[in-house]
């Protein structure tokens, strides 16, 4: 589709959304960072376990390495990054990712490598996930149109994607990567003995990479006291795990009581291959026929057309 790699053409847009930061190729800001005596091993570890985990899910492709631009020596004073940085993370028409720097953006090496190198893995883990999910498009009238993403079907002339059922279809495939990769950032974490921080934010950051956030912890972010790039960065740590991480998580508890994490494969799996099948079959198994199309169809759309 023509319009479609014209779009994958230039990145520029997904960084012009960051006039105050300079952004570089993921593999250009890593070099630099071992230039400055930073260990990186520990993100390569994850990508190597990120790649054998989604193997399993049917994924054998992660996202290149070149369209991940990572940002950091901002302009702007008090510049604070991460995976909660505003307006950022995988964009599907342009096929790339804008990640910030975790800490403070204004150097070009992160503050606290060994936590930065956590937040970045978990970002690039969670788009990884969002560029191989399932996607199918058609041209209007020279413009690409998305018709699926994951287990979430659009008509071309039914307007915005719907948040299909009560739950919303778009926030349970989201949770559903962001536990996975924080399951991986979490590995790496145990495995090479990263220590968490003691200080307030640190120790959020750490938790919340890593998938060990506790509920208090969110409340606590959300409290946190200023006005600043930090207080905001909290506060959206906090809207995150209340918005996406916590409804999963009750979502599974919910549906899957004793089999969280085999309902959590086969959801990531169908979101992996478009093929909702094998997760319809296991929900109706378990709750009664219609379970499925109750939680996620949006009876205004009417059943998507198949999978091919």
């Amino acid at each position: 589709m023509a319009a479609l790699a014209a779009l994958r053409a230039d990145v520029s847009p997904l960084t012009a959304k960051h006039p105050a930061h300079v952004f570089r190729p993921l593999p250009k800001m890593l070099g630099r960072w071992e230039a400055d005596g930073i260990d990186t091993g520990p993100f390569h570890a994850g990508v190597e376990i990120a790649g054998r985990r989604y193997a399993g899910y049917g994924l054998t492709k992660l996202l290149p390495f070149d369209r991940v631009l990572i940002g950091c020596e901002s302009s702007r004073p008090g510049a604070f990054g991460g995976f909660h940085h505003p307006d950022q993370g995988y964009q599907h028409l342009r096929m790339a990712a804008v990640i910030t720097m975790y800490g403070p953006l204004e150097g070009r090496s992160p503050e606290r490598p060994a936590l930065a190198l956590l937040d970045l893995l978990r970002a690039y883990a969670h788009d990884c996930l969002h560029h191989g999910s399932r996607r199918r498009y058609v041209e209007v009238a020279g413009t690409p149109v998305r018709t699926q993403y994951g287990i979430d079907h659009h008509r071309v002339n039914g307007g915005p994607y719907p948040a299909a059922g009560p739950r919303g279809v778009r926030i349970l495939m989201e949770g559903a990567c962001d536990r996975e990769a924080r399951s991986v950032t979490r590995r790496v974490a145990e495995h090479l003995a990263v220590a968490q921080p003691t200080d307030v934010l640190g120790a959020l950051a750490y938790r919340d990479a890593t998938g060990t956030l506790t509920a208090e912890d969110a409340d606590r972010a959300a409290a946190a006291p200023g006005s600043g790039e930090r207080t905001r960065y909290m506060t959206a740590l906090a809207d995150y795990e209340h918005g996406v991480n916590r409804r999963y998580a009750r979502f599974l508890e919910e549906f899957a009581p004793g089999a969280e994490d085999e309902c959590h494969t086969r959801l990531l799996g169908a979101v992996i291959s478009g093929d909702a099948s094998a997760l319809r079959t296991w929900l109706d198994d378990r709750h009664g026929p219609g379970t499925f199309a109750g939680l996620f169809r949006a009876p205004a759309h009417g059943e998507p057309d198949p999978a091919p």
